[in-house]
């Protein structure tokens, strides 16, 4: 991988991360048609969304530090009486919401562990990614035409944060979205668009991390199996470059979702379906790449 080619993939992870648009299609068909159909495998998308996370990180510093404060002063009162309380009926919404995170964060950590192999194989048949995207656009389109958008954050509570993780979840998929999991799943469960946005943010910051991290320790280690032998220059400078564009993406799309819908988000997916199944059969691209 050049550097050019790490600048220009890094920039298509900070635009992507954060849009409910998938990240990981997008870095499979652009790293596809930049490095001869190769795939830049999971491995690659995992280390370059610590990037994006470090951005939400430092976007999020003040809530993030409120929550995890609120999260620990409210301890005692789940063991109050001499017995264990349930903390998703915590009177604090911030204490509630670090709960519901730590919570809504084990599916996708648990689905990503046992079925690795088909996330970092099968999954990434680009014929499927042509379905998730299309498939995904319609759900999106229908939660946020009949979604009530009436509730914001401090009524989330234990029933919608375990269905948010559930959607979380399904960003193992590449096409899915991760950010357009969640949002589409607030949305259908009546918050409003900008509420669904920021916890989407919030609660992708554990599952990120750790999986980055993780694919990190792996490509350092040396292992076998990874499916990226780390360009370390490379890789690093894509990992920043989605650091700087992804902050810069969150700024902007928070203001967008306050005030507009996200129908040119679902007709974008549509289109780049129409376009990647349309190279599919010009046989432009294949359907399964080697690893870069």
């Amino acid at each position: 991988m050049t550097w050019w080619e790490a600048i220009v993939l890094g920039l298509v992870q900070g635009l992507t991360e954060f849009l409910p648009i998938s990240s990981s299609a997008h870095l499979r068909i652009v790293g596809a048609l930049m490095l001869d159909g190769a795939d830049v495998g999971a491995t690659f998308t995992a280390v370059t969304q610590i990037g994006t996370e470090l951005a939400v990180l430092l976007y999020f510093r003040h809530t993030i530090v409120l929550i995890v404060r609120r999260w620990f002063a409210t301890l005692p009162e789940l063991r109050a009486g001499g017995q264990w309380h349930n903390p998703f009926r915590l009177a604090d919404p911030d204490a509630r919401m670090g709960w519901l995170i730590i919570v809504g964060s084990l599916p996708i950590a648990i689905l990503g562990v046992l079925f690795q192999d088909a996330i970092e194989g099968a999954l990434r048949n680009l014929w499927f990614t042509v379905f998730t995207l299309a498939f995904f656009a319609i759900l999106l389109g229908l939660a946020d035409r009949f979604g009530r958008r009436e509730k914001d954050l401090r009524r989330l509570d234990g029933r919608d944060g375990i269905f948010y993780g559930l959607a979380q979840a399904l960003a193992l998929i590449p096409g899915v979205s991760r950010s357009g999991g969640t949002i589409t799943a607030g949305l259908a469960m009546g918050y409003t668009r900008e509420a669904a946005a920021r916890y989407s943010f919030l609660l992708a910051i554990p599952a990120v991390l750790a999986s980055g991290f993780y694919q990190l320790a792996k490509a350092l280690g040396g292992h076998e199996d990874t499916a990226l032998a780390i360009s370390g220059g490379a890789t690093l400078l894509a990992t920043i470059t989605a650091f700087v564009v992804g902050f810069a993406v969150i700024v902007w799309f928070l203001k967008w979702v306050s005030t507009r819908s996200f129908l040119p988000f679902v007709v974008y997916r549509l289109v780049v379906a129409a376009v990647i199944a349309g190279l599919l059969i010009g046989e432009v691209l294949t359907p399964h790449a080697g690893v870069a």
